[in-house]
């Protein structure tokens, strides 16, 4: 069965070959639903998702026409990234890192994110991570144990958090409420991120809630970011 991200794939590669120009109009729905021998249901989908791209503009009772696409935007906050993605996007190379793992309580704002007991058992993962040979993001971890288990102490933890969780934990990211701050100065984790002690570096902190594919809270993070490293877009639509 042919799925609407299939048609849109295809729509894509119609547009990219320039079978349709920028300001061309497409086919009727009833014409491209019958070329992809899909229902009408299934092309409507696929049209809405590329509007959503920015790729067509549906008139409604005129039709549907290719636009100019809009410019990449890198690191977009809409899109979920792992800190070595958004490294790895900043044009760097991630060195070594240095991670302290360990079992504590869990405090009452961690509690209330989670949605867990304060005082529960939690695993408090915080990890230094250097990049040209300077430290560029610090971050705090926050896992209820009774989802983690012993994994941390079972398998000696590197690399991706997100993929240590599918792999150890059957736990997989999905999806995350971020909140975009910007921490004190003398906030203990801002200062293991400046390198000049003339001049400051300026750091950003993304506070975020991570829940899995049936929406449990299961990650509760503190990412602290060096700002002249990191830069951070959302593409914003009128309604």
């Amino acid at each position: 069965m042919v799925s609407y991200q299939n048609i849109k794939l295809e729509i894509e590669k119609m547009i990219d070959s320039k079978l349709w120009k920028v300001g061309q109009r497409l086919p009727s729905e009833y014409e491209l639903a019958k070329y992809f021998n899909v229902s009408r249901e299934t092309l409507r989908a696929a049209i809405k998702l590329l509007e959503q791209e920015g790729k067509l503009l549906v008139k409604h009772g005129v039709g549907t026409f290719v636009i100019k696409p809009l410019p990449v935007i890198p690191s977009r906050l809409e899109f979920l990234q792992s800190i070595g993605t958004m490294i790895k996007l900043s044009g760097l190379t991630e060195e070594n890192n240095k991670e302290m793992i360990g079992e504590v309580s869990c405090t009452e704002e961690w509690a209330e994110a989670l949605n867990i007991q304060a005082g529960a058992k939690v695993v408090k993962l915080e990890r230094i991570r250097y990049a040209d040979g300077e430290a560029v993001t610090y971050s705090i971890n926050i896992m209820p144990k009774n989802l983690v288990g012993d994994a941390f102490e079972r398998v000696d933890f590197n690399g991706s958090l997100f993929r240590f969780l599918e792999e150890e934990c059957n736990i997989v990211i999905a999806r995350a409420d971020t909140e975009l701050l910007v921490p004190f100065k003398k906030d203990k984790h801002v200062q293991r991120l400046q390198v000049d002690k003339e001049e400051e570096t300026p750091v950003i902190l993304l506070k975020q809630l991570h829940y899995d594919e049936q929406n449990r809270e299961v990650l509760y993070s503190f990412d602290y970011l060096r700002n002249d490293v990191f830069h951070f877009w959302i593409r914003r639509e009128r309604k």
